[in-house]
């Protein structure tokens, strides 16, 4: 760190430490040298997805009187966001083309952020002072990606460094079918074997989900219990949205499964029949009429989902679940009513004579809980309802949501099912 002072000042610089990069779930510090005492700047940050669409955000800013900036200490006067917010920056950041979610789609390769420093405090008119350029990481040192092709299923096994054994989870995320593997390449570097696992609509998997088959999931369980660096004798599963609901059913259904994070997931099967064995799970039905039109144009689909009290056959059997259960919920989920199944999960098992889950709401969190410093998607398209929806959340408390989620989540599988709690070095 460099000191500068208003009679002996350098050009600006932007510092960031770590300066070469960190883990896409750790936090970037932020400074500027070489200011005039007290100038008005603008912070302004860009990325680019694999796809080319681009996320910005900026902030209004004022050096103190030696002509630094700190964000870990100076508030934002404005802009994407207000007050102290070191990685507001980060997660802030709205794309410029509507309704888009920043996902990763190779975690073998870094997100890309141009951070710049503008004179005045016009996010797009003022005098470029400083740039610089910080790579956001999802694979911590060490860890091994490894492509599974076994049997029927398609999937891919993150390993830490070491020789293990690690605990297993299995990781699912929602529709929209593909392989997502940035929580799964993040969580291994925890200290967890993770397998980020396909289901539908990639290689040679089926291209609906009309009807799935937990008999698929039930192959990769089994694949993970034989692995000689997965420690026994159960694994865990991790899913958001319907990859939530198909935990909740693996767990209500399958042996194995010891512990299993929820995320705004749905109590019944929705828009699709879940089979296993000689058992079904029909869908509820989608109540039409109670989608409602937001002032933005969006559809509010919250209310249009049948109650599983009303459709118990659609209700996930969860009593039978030897399973102790996290359920994580954002109170402004517009997706579906997660709040209410998170709480109908815990009677039922409860009525059952089963643990009571732990249930950690979060206010003004909206559908997609993210690994930390994702930004809030607040609205998009819905495969199912074949239109745009609100999916909620406010980008501040949303944030805050992500964060603590993350850590609650590693805590709660470190301790249901072994292994050591990791610290990764902040520096790559």
């Amino acid at each position: 760190m460099h000191a500068s002072t208003a009679h002996n000042r350098m050009a600006p610089t932007m510092i960031l430490e770590p300066a070469d990069g960190c883990l896409c779930d750790q936090p970037v510090l932020i400074s500027v040298n070489g200011l005039a005492p007290e100038q008005p700047v603008t912070l302004r940050a860009a990325l680019r997805d694999e796809k080319g669409a681009r996320f910005r955000a900026h902030a209004r800013y004022r050096a103190d009187a030696h002509g630094r900036l700190d964000l870990a200490r100076a508030p934002a006067l404005g802009g994407s966001f207000a007050g102290l917010e070191p990685m507001g920056l980060l997660w802030a950041m709205e794309p410029e083309r509507p309704l888009w979610r920043l996902v990763k789609r190779d975690v073998r390769t870094p997100f890309v952020v141009e951070l710049e420093v503008l004179d005045g405090h016009e996010p797009d008119g003022g005098r470029l002072l400083a740039r610089a350029v910080h790579e956001r990481h999802f694979m911590a040192p060490g860890v091994r990606r490894v492509p599974v092709r076994e049997g029927r299923v398609r999937a891919t096994l993150f390993l830490p460094p070491g020789p293990g054994p690690f605990p297993g989870i299995v990781d699912l995320f929602g529709l929209g079918g593909g392989l997502l593997e940035y929580r799964a390449s993040l969580l291994a570097g925890k200290g967890f074997a993770v397998m980020a696992l396909a289901y539908y609509n990639y290689d040679d998997l089926p291209k609906d989900i009309d009807n799935l088959h937990l008999e698929y999931f039930e192959e990769a369980v089994n694949y993970l219990l034989r692995h000689p660096q997965v420690k026994g004798p159960g694994v865990g599963v991790l899913g958001i949205s319907k990859g939530g609901e198909l935990g909740l059913a693996m767990a209500s259904f399958l042996k194995g499964i010891k512990a299993a994070v929820i995320i705004n997931g749905s109590v019944a099967a929705v828009g699709n029949t879940i089979n296993y064995k000689d058992e079904t799970i029909p869908p509820v039905s989608i109540l039409r009429n109670q989608v409602r039109m937001t002032k933005d144009g969006l559809q509010d689909v919250v209310e249009g989902l049948q109650s599983p009290l009303v459709e118990q056959k659609s209700f996930i059997p969860v009593e039978r679940a030897d399973t102790t259960f996290l359920l994580i919920v954002g109170q402004d989920d517009h997706n579906w009513k997660s709040e209410f199944y998170a709480n109908e999960i815990s009677k039922r098992l409860q009525a059952h004579g089963k643990e009571k889950p732990q249930i950690i709401c979060y206010p003004e969190a909206g559908h997609y809980i993210e690994p930390p410093y994702f930004p809030l998607c607040r609205a998009g398209m819905h495969l199912l309802v074949g239109a745009n929806i609100t999916f909620g959340g406010e980008p501040k408390p949303h944030a805050m949501a992500q964060l603590d989620a993350w850590q609650q989540l590693q805590t709660f599988f470190h301790k249901h099912l072994g292994g050591e709690e990791r610290t990764i070095p902040a520096k790559l």
